[in-house]
């Protein structure tokens, strides 16, 4: 821009020179001098070199320079460099491209400030089921080889004439591919990841050779991305692609790849889908016809839940009267166990007291049968048992208090017979002692 404006002062000094001698003196050309005119070529030419000769490389953008003698070369780091009058090619480091689905109102929204936008296009699935596809691409240049840098902006010329004629050819192809390969239905129930797994991979390391085979669809799938159910229908044939596959490894299409141009697919998504209203019908129906089957399979894994917790109550309650009566046969199973353990320690204790009774009795008679002995010898001797017991008690009170009194000769000389002798002394001492007490009453007398 500033050699433009340099050229344009070059010009404006070079017309002023000539512009006093055609129009003469003027209000105009009065200020306007030979010295003047020739400061306003200099400051031209002074423009023109300096931003013809350098540039300001801003970051993130990588420079092809084409010089005016035909060499080129490229530059990645930002900063002043030397052009020498050459031309410039700037391509960004990071190459945003989006498809993008309009609102309501037709907008595309702010990101088409940021990024090379399009509107999203229709695309037909393998089951002719149409849907634009809303897309997220992010290319990255080579800016490690200077070599295949210059080759890309030489064939490619601008920025934006790659973008348009190499990258999204690329993209659309990439994306009709992969909607061969499926379903709009299969998409749906859960192969959008191979959807953006098949669609980045083509991107960036070449289009698929797909063939043609015919397979017998004899159900239709219901359902969404966590419930697939199958109806079965009428056998229908429906043309089919799939992937050529040869050792091992799918088959490409040659020089059809970014790769080839030094680009990197750093980012490949899908990150909107709008089905055709057909389909959003037949979606809404499938839907509603899950939501019921959700909810009767709710309702009937609430009837199984109750099933099982009146039985579960059942069996508890079965639990507790079996615990009750188990008690209840334990009490009376001890209660007859001890009544029978009572019953046989009586038993045992009756048979003691029997026992003992017996010997008891058989006591009393050897007992009685003794006393009755002695009784028969005492009446035999003339006194009855009572009166000699009487007698017995008199004298030994008697004898105990006679004793006490009793004064003994200090003298005794035994004699007489041997019969007298064998005696008791003590009875004979007694003896002597009241016959000298009867002698001594009757000389008082």
């Amino acid at each position: 821009m500033l050699t433009f404006i340099g050229i344009f002062i070059i010009i404006f000094g070079l017309l002023s020179f000539l512009a006093k001698p055609l129009l003469g003196n003027t209000k105009i050309t009065g200020w306007i001098t030979p010295q003047r005119s020739l400061q306003i070529v200099l400051l031209g030419l002074v423009l023109s070199i300096v931003t013809g000769a350098f540039f300001y490389a801003e970051p993130g953008t990588a420079y092809a320079v084409q010089y005016p003698w035909g060499g080129q070369k490229a530059v990645f780091r930002q900063g002043i460099h030397t052009k020498m009058w050459g031309r410039l090619i700037p391509i960004q480091f990071e190459l945003p491209i989006k498809y993008v689905i309009p609102n309501s109102n037709g907008e595309l929204g702010e990101q088409s400030e940021y990024a090379n936008v399009d509107y999203a296009k229709y695309w037909a699935f393998s089951d002719a089921v149409k849907a634009r596809i809303a897309t997220s691409v992010v290319i990255g240049i080579n800016t490690e080889d200077d070599n295949q840098f210059l080759s890309v902006a030489d064939r490619n010329k601008t920025e934006q004439n790659m973008i348009r004629s190499r990258i999204i050819p690329n993209i659309d192809q990439s994306i009709k591919n992969t909607c061969k390969l499926m379903d709009a239905q299969d998409y749906i129930s859960g192969q959008a990841s191979d959807f953006d797994r098949y669609f980045k991979d083509q991107l960036e390391n070449g289009m698929y050779v797909l063939e043609e085979y015919s397979e017998n669809q004899s159900r239709e799938i219901i359902g969404d991305s966590s419930t697939v159910r199958t109806v079965m229908n009428k056998e229908s044939k429906q043309k089919r692609f799939r992937i050529q596959i040869k050792d091992g490894e799918p088959v490409r299409e040659k020089g059809n790849s970014l790769k080839a141009y030094g680009l990197t697919v750093i980012q490949a998504v899908v990150t909107e889908i709008d089905w055709e209203e057909t389909f959003d019908n037949r979606l809404q129906l499938q839907k509603e016809e899950v939501a019921q089957t959700q909810l009767e399979k709710q309702q009937a894994e609430r009837e199984f839940y109750r099933a099982q917790k009146e039985k579960a109550r059942g069996e508890a309650d079965k639990a507790v009267e079996r615990a009750r009566l188990e008690k209840e046969q334990i009490q009376k199973t001890i209660a007859a166990e001890t009544e029978a353990k009572v019953a046989e320690f009586n038993l045992t204790k009756e048979k003691k007291q029997y026992e003992v009774e017996k010997f008891k009795a058989l006591s009393k008679k050897v007992a009685a049968d003794a006393e009755s002995y002695q009784n028969a010898k005492l009446v035999s001797a003339g006194l009855t048992p009572q009166e000699r017991a009487e007698w017995e008690y008199k004298t030994s009170v008697y004898v105990a208090r006679e004793l006490k009194d009793l004064s003994l000769p200090e003298i005794f000389i035994e004699g007489g017979t041997k019969k007298a002798s064998d005696g008791n002394l003590l009875q004979s001492l007694i003896g002597a002692d009241l016959a000298k007490k009867m002698m001594d009453g009757k000389k008082e007398q």
